[in-house]
C-alpha cells in the first residue's frame, strides 16, 4: 500500500470517529502545534463556556416565557454571581427575604402547601442554557404530571441543586423537581439537568436524588425524552417513598429496591 493510500485511509477513519463524538480527536497538527481551525474552535467553545457561567439570569423573562403557568420568584443567599461562584454553600440556602415570601405565599394560598410536586427552575452554572431550554422542558414535565397536585413553578436565582430542598420543605411538597443549568463543557455550554428528590428538606444528601442530565438541543436528550424518564422515576418515587441510589431507571422498567421490605406503602 502506498503512503498516499495509507494516509487517505487514516483520514477516512479519523473522519468517521470525529463524526461519532463531540470529543476533540484526530485534530492533526501543523508543525509542532494544532491546525489553526482547531485552535480557533477551541477558543470559541471556551469563550461560550465562560459566558454561560457568568451570564446574568433574567428571572422575569423566564416567568414570561413560562406563562400561563403560575410562577414564584426566589433567590439564594448568594447575593451576586461572584459570591455564588466562590460560595457554593450560599447557593444551597434561601435568602431570608425569599424564605419569608414563600412562607407568606403559603399562608395566602394554603392550597400551595402539601402539593405532590414542586418544579424549581434554577440558573445553576449555565443561565444561558436555562433561558433557552427551560420553558420547553418545564412544559414537557408538566404534561407528565397529570393527576398530581403541582405548586406554582419556582424560579430561583443563584441556585445550586440543594436549594430545591429548602424550597420543597417550606412548601411541604412530597417531591421536588429541580431543573438547573449544568456546568458548561467545551462541547456543550447550554445543557440542563433534572434532579428529583422525594421528601425534600434541608440536609438531604446527593445520594438521595436521581439525576437526568445532558438535556440540550445539540445531540443531547430532548425535552420529551427527559420528561418521559422523569415521569417513570417520579411515579415510582411517590409509590415507594424514596429517590436516590435505590431507585433506578432502565427504560420502561424501574429496578426494585434491594430489600423489598424497605419499600414504602
Amino acid at each position: 500500500m502506498s503512503q498516499d493510500v495509507a494516509d487517505a485511509a487514516d483520514a477516512t477513519l479519523w473522519a468517521r470517529l470525529r463524526a461519532a463524538t463531540p470529543a476533540r480527536i484526530g485534530l492533526g497538527r501543523v508543525g509542532h502545534t494544532l491546525p489553526l481551525d482547531a485552535v480557533l474552535a477551541f477558543q470559541l467553545d471556551h469563550a461560550r463556556a465562560r459566558d454561560a457561567v457568568h451570564a446574568p439570569f433574567d428571572a422575569g423573562a423566564l416567568a414570561a416565557d413560562l406563562a400561563p403557568l403560575a410562577t414564584l420568584a426566589v433567590a439564594s443567599a448568594a447575593g451576586d454571581r461572584a459570591t455564588y461562584l466562590r460560595r457554593p454553600d450560599l447557593g444551597r440556602r434561601l435568602s431570608d427575604d425569599s424564605a419569608a415570601r414563600l412562607t407568606a405565599a403559603v399562608a395566602a394560598d394554603p392550597a400551595i402547601a402539601g402539593c405532590d410536586v414542586v418544579i424549581v427552575v434554577g440558573d445553576g452554572l449555565s443561565a444561558t442554557g436555562v433561558q433557552a431550554g427551560a420553558p420547553a422542558l418545564v412544559r414537557a414535565l408538566v404534561a407528565e404530571l397529570h393527576g398530581l397536585s403541582v405548586a406554582p413553578v419556582v424560579i430561583a436565582s443563584g441556585a445550586r441543586v440543594a436549594l430545591g430542598d429548602a424550597i420543597g420543605e417550606v412548601l411541604r411538597a412530597r417531591a421536588c423537581i429541580m431543573v438547573i443549568g449544568e456546568r458548561p463543557g467545551l462541547s456543550v455550554a447550554d445543557s440542563l439537568g433534572i434532579y428529583l428528590t422525594f421528601g425534600p428538606r434541608v440536609g438531604r444528601a446527593d445520594s438521595e436524588r436521581n439525576c437526568i442530565s445532558n438535556i440540550h438541543a445539540n445531540g443531547g436528550l430532548t425535552p420529551a425524552m427527559a420528561a418521559a424518564t422523569l415521569g417513570r422515576l417520579l411515579r415510582e418515587a411517590l409509590r415507594r417513598g424514596l429517590t436516590g441510589v435505590d431507585l433506578k431507571d432502565m427504560g420502561e422498567a424501574v429496578l426494585p429496591a434491594a430489600n423489598p421490605l424497605e419499600i414504602a406503602p
